[in-house]
């Protein structure tokens, strides 16, 4: 091992470098690959509306495929921030809300929303300057 890999230092002097967290596991990671997925996103700002059926909320998201809002709303039950509720009717029905926790990530996540409608105009003649100046 080379003391002057930085990479290296770290594992040798027994030391973890400090993430954004400081040195404790804020779960930041964890909140960041669920962000990640843009449906989850799109999931919650919808559900931020209040109570949606499976279908209600299928159609509230242009694009998501029946198998995809599945997954999202099994992976947002599974992390507490959505609650399913399943009727014993012919056919079954379910329904989706929002936990506590759930509306607490929600409220910032339509904020992330709100921010990206004001900017988007913004960030695109940004990155056309950009692409101008770096062909």
């Amino acid at each position: 091992m080379s003391v002057t890999n930085t990479a290296v230092i770290p594992q040798v002097n027994g030391s973890a470098p400090a993430g954004p967290c400081g040195d404790d596991d804020c779960g930041i990671r964890d909140v960041l690959d669920r962000l990640g997925d843009r449906w989850t996103v799109l999931a919650l700002v919808e559900l931020a509306k209040g109570t949606r059926r499976f279908r209600e909320l299928e159609r509230a998201i242009p694009g998501i495929s029946q198998r995809m809002l599945t997954l999202t709303t099994k992976r947002l039950c599974r992390d507490g921030l959505v609650e399913r509720t399943l009727y014993p009717t012919v056919p079954p029905q379910t329904d989706y809300r929002l936990t506590d926790m759930g509306r607490s990530l929600a409220g910032m996540v339509s904020a992330l929303a709100d921010w990206s409608r004001e900017h988007k105009d913004a960030v695109a003649a940004a990155r056309t300057r950009w692409d101008q100046q770096h062909p």
